[in-house]
């Protein structure tokens, strides 16, 4: 029983995507795309040695531009903010005079205790201000 090369590369191809699947690493997965590479070449009659350089150029240039890009995607997590994290920035509605030394705001849904960011300034209720930070369980505004 002969088996074709191209066959030969298409199992190869699969061999590779097993440990794709099993370690998540992107890499085998741009070796197997090489070998169905390698493997198109095998059918339309290219040599030994067309079949291995193009399973090399093409696994080499997979790996070359698409691991930079993968790596670079992998770094830049989305900024998800939560908790306190989530308030800072956010508007608010003064519900009891606001200075230096405290009062009262609405926030997102729920009554905080606040104080001005500069002791000098004061809000008056009703007025909107911005919550610079949360120190503990007040929220500082301006």
């Amino acid at each position: 029983m002969d088996i074709d090369a191209w066959v030969w590369w298409l199992i190869g191809a699969v061999g590779l995507g097993i440990p794709l699947v099993m370690t998540a690493m992107p890499e085998f997965g741009m070796l197997a795309v090489g070998a169905v590479a390698a493997a198109a070449t095998a059918a339309v009659g290219g040599g030994v040695a067309a079949q291995t350089i193009v399973f090399a150029a093409v696994s080499v240039a997979l790996i070359a531009v698409v691991r930079p890009i993968a790596n670079r995607h992998r770094s830049q997590r989305p900024e998800l903010a939560s908790g306190i994290d989530a308030l800072r920035g956010r508007s608010a509605v003064v519900l009891e005079r606001v200075d230096g030394s405290g009062g009262r705001i609405k926030l997102a849904g729920d009554v905080w205790s606040a104080r001005a960011l500069d002791t000098e300034q004061t809000f008056e209720v009703g007025q909107q201000v911005d919550v610079v930070e949360i120190d503990g369980a007040t929220a500082v505004v301006m």
